[in-house]
């Protein structure tokens, strides 16, 4: 006999169409994807202006300034939260107030739930004091390295190092561009007929120098110099033959361009016909441009990791971006493509 009972599911048993359940430990689908976003401090706006407008993308919006105490205040005024962020910064004067500004915005960056943030340094801080070359100095090139993961930068981005071993100092991966495949364009594009000689500025540039030569089809010459104080050079030898042939020097950085001089009237000496130089960052402090304006070089070529102020600018000084170099590796970065495959793996010239 029928009992009458109706059986009734609670309310949220309903029969449901089946689902695929879910596998544990497989990963859930996210958005929104995941997005670029470029920021720049005070230290090189031109630059990282530049670098957006080749990543087709706007620079995000950060309010930075100065109290009147000295006192550096950052905020970034729209959303981060799960940005891929790059911060373009350069080591160019006031350099500690640049580095203090870098770290700042490092760490409010992390502090609002950025995904990851990497570090756009073009001219690395502190890049030339990466060893103690006498007792009781300080090895502040890894100080620096200390204090960018310490505010918690994922990835540093920079060009050009002073010394390899800089990317030893680290334990986040540092990505290193150079200019010197650019140099060498450059140099190609003069269509020059004379036979070329690529100069060294001293023996620990060589293999760079040599690697160089290659690019542009020269013969390697050494220059061997002793500093007898600071900002000066003086040439004691030249290893190479450079009678008649246009001699093309090369270089990472020029401070007081005391070296590039005393070198470009060596090679001018040695029956160099015409001189070329050419280096990554253009510090120019001192009486470098003076220097260099009354010196024998006939060009000097630089880029703008470091801004170069036009109005102080000699006429045989040229100034080309390396934006397009930066902008597609922060984009390789950002889609973790290989970034060596840009130099075709010779990013590593030490």
């Amino acid at each position: 006999m029928e009992s009458g009972t109706i059986e009734q599911a609670l309310p949220g048993l309903e029969t449901m169409t089946p689902q695929t359940e879910l596998e544990i430990g497989r990963a859930i689908a996210l958005s929104p994807q995941k997005r670029l976003m470029l920021f720049s401090g005070r230290s090189n706006p031109e630059l990282a202006q530049r670098i957006a407008e080749r990543l087709n993308i706007e620079l995000g919006r950060v309010n930075l300034k100065t109290f009147a105490n000295g006192e550096t205040y950052c905020r970034y005024e729209e959303s981060i939260r799960g940005a891929d962020m790059f911060i373009v910064q350069t080591a160019c004067e006031p350099i500690d107030r640049n580095l203090v500004e870098l770290l700042i915005m490092i760490n409010a960056a992390q502090l609002a739930s950025a995904k990851r943030i990497t570090a756009v340094i073009p001219w690395y801080f502190y890049a030339r004091q990466d060893k103690k070359s006498r007792p009781r100095e300080p090895i502040s090139a890894r100080l620096v390295a200390d204090m960018l993961q310490a505010a918690g930068a994922d990835r540093v981005l920079t060009m050009d190092l002073h010394a390899g071993q800089v990317q030893g100092f680290f334990r986040i991966p540092v990505d290193h561009m150079t200019a010197v495949p650019m140099f060498a364009q450059y140099v190609r594009d003069l269509g020059l007929k004379t036979p070329i000689a690529v100069v060294s500025p001293d023996t620990g540039r060589t293999k760079l120098a040599g690697k160089f030569a290659e690019m542009i089809g020269g013969d390697l010459v050494v220059l061997n110099k002793e500093r007898p104080a600071h900002g000066e050079a003086r040439v004691t030898a030249l290893i190479g033959d450079v009678e008649g042939k246009v001699a093309v020097m090369t270089d990472d950085v020029i401070d007081t361009a005391g070296t590039l001089v005393a070198g470009a009237a060596a090679l001018k000496d040695a029956g160099a016909t015409r001189v070329y130089a050419c280096a990554t960052h253009g510090l120019f402090n001192g009486p470098a441009l003076e220097r260099i304006a009354s010196s024998g070089i006939d060009k000097l070529v630089v880029t703008d990791t470091v801004p170069v102020d036009p109005r102080a600018k000699p006429q045989n000084v040229e100034v080309l971006t390396v934006a397009g170099i930066l902008a597609e590796t922060i984009q390789n970065v950002f889609a973790d493509d290989s970034v060596s495959a840009i130099f075709a793996g010779e990013n590593q010239l030490f």
